[in-house]
C-alpha cells in the first residue's frame, strides 16, 4: 500500500456551515453564498482547506488515499479522523465534528435521518459492494445440500439484500409486500423452495463464526478486511442500488471542497482504479465500457 499521507500537519480548519441553496432555497446574496465563495477563493489562492472524515478501512480508506494527492494539488487536505465507522459516525457528522463520511449506502442514511432527525444527504455514490454468499465447504450453489445452515446479517437493509439473493438463486420466495418495501426478515419468507436453515446474526459476527455454517452472506468490504479466501457462491448484480456514498450535511451541498472530493472520486481514472484493484469485489458506479 502507498505511504499514508493523512498524518500531514493540518494547516487550517475548514470553513463550516456552507448552506446548500438547493436545500434551503436561499438567494445567492445571502451569507451562506458568501461563505461558499470564500472557500472557493481560498482554494483558488492556494490556501489549504481541510476536510475531516470518517471512513471504513477497506476499500474506503484505500480509495480516499488514492485520490488524496490530487486533492492536495487543489489545496484540499483530507484528514481521516477514523477508518472504523460505527454507530456514532452519522451523529458525529450531523454535529459538525467531521465534514463527511464514507461507509454507507443511501437507504441506510435515510433510515438514520428518519430515526434520529439528522439532515444528512448524499453528495454522490462512489462504488458498489455487492453483498455475496461465501462458503468454506462448497464451490458452487449446486453443491449446497438440503437443510444447509446459512448466516445472514440481521440489520434491516442488509438482511433484505441477503434474502433477495437467496430468492434470486432459488432457495426461498419472499412476500411481495416485503420485496417492494426494501425491508425484510425471515418472517417474510412465504416458501422455502430448497430446505435451508437461516440464522440471523449481527454482521460483525458472521465471518468470525463462519465455521458454524454451510455458507454465509456478508458485505464484500467485510470479506476484504478479513482477508478470507472462501468461495463465492452468488452475489448481487452490478445493477445493485446500494452504492456507497459520500455523506454530508445538507447545508454543505454547495461546499466547493466537497464538490471537488466527489468529482475526483467519480473521475474515470479513479473509477478505473477501483475496477482494477478489487477484482469485482468492489464495483465502480460508472460504466467504464470495458
Amino acid at each position: 500500500m502507498k505511504k499514508n499521507i493523512f498524518t500531514k500537519k493540518v494547516t487550517t480548519a475548514i470553513i463550516a456551515g456552507a448552506l446548500a441553496l438547493s436545500f434551503a432555497g436561499c438567494s445567492a446574496d445571502e451569507p451562506t453564498a458568501d461563505v461558499n465563495a470564500a472557500e472557493a477563493s481560498a482554494v483558488a489562492e492556494g490556501e489549504t482547506v481541510v476536510l475531516r472524515g470518517i471512513v471504513d478501512l477497506v476499500p474506503h480508506s484505500e480509495i480516499i488515499e488514492h485520490v488524496a494527492p490530487q486533492l492536495e494539488e487543489q489545496g484540499i487536505h483530507i484528514e481521516l479522523v477514523s477508518t472504523a465507522a460505527d454507530a456514532t459516525t452519522n451523529e458525529r457528522l450531523a454535529s459538525g465534528e467531521i465534514d463527511f463520511n464514507y461507509f454507507q449506502h443511501l437507504p441506510y442514511l435515510e433510515s438514520e435521518n428518519e430515526a434520529n432527525g439528522y439532515d444528512l444527504v448524499s453528495a454522490g455514490g462512489i462504488h458498489i459492494e455487492p453483498i455475496t454468499a461465501y462458503s468454506d465447504l462448497y464451490t458452487s450453489v449446486d453443491e449446497v445440500p438440503d437443510n444447509a445452515v446459512v448466516a445472514i446479517p440481521n440489520d434491516g437493509t442488509n438482511e433484505y439484500r441477503a434474502l433477495l439473493i437467496l430468492e434470486q438463486n432459488g432457495f426461498i420466495v419472499l412476500d411481495d409486500a416485503a420485496r417492494d418495501s426494501l425491508s425484510a426478515s425471515v418472517a417474510d419468507i412465504v416458501e422455502y423452495v430448497r430446505p435451508i436453515e437461516i440464522v440471523e446474526i449481527d454482521s460483525a459476527q458472521i465471518i468470525p463464526t463462519r465455521d458454524d455454517y454451510d455458507f454465509f452472506i456478508t458485505n464484500t468490504n467485510k470479506a476484504l478486511e478479513a482477508g478470507i479466501d472462501s468461495a463465492k457462491l452468488f452475489s448481487e448484480g452490478e445493477d445493485s442500488p446500494y452504492a456507497n456514498i459520500i455523506a454530508i450535511r445538507a447545508e454543505d451541498a454547495n461546499n466547493p471542497a466537497i464538490q471537488a472530493l466527489v468529482e475526483v472520486l467519480l473521475s474515470e481514472e479513479t473509477q478505473q482504479w477501483i475496477a482494477d484493484n478489487y477484482n469485482g469485489a468492489v464495483i465502480p458506479v460508472i460504466d467504464l465500457g470495458n
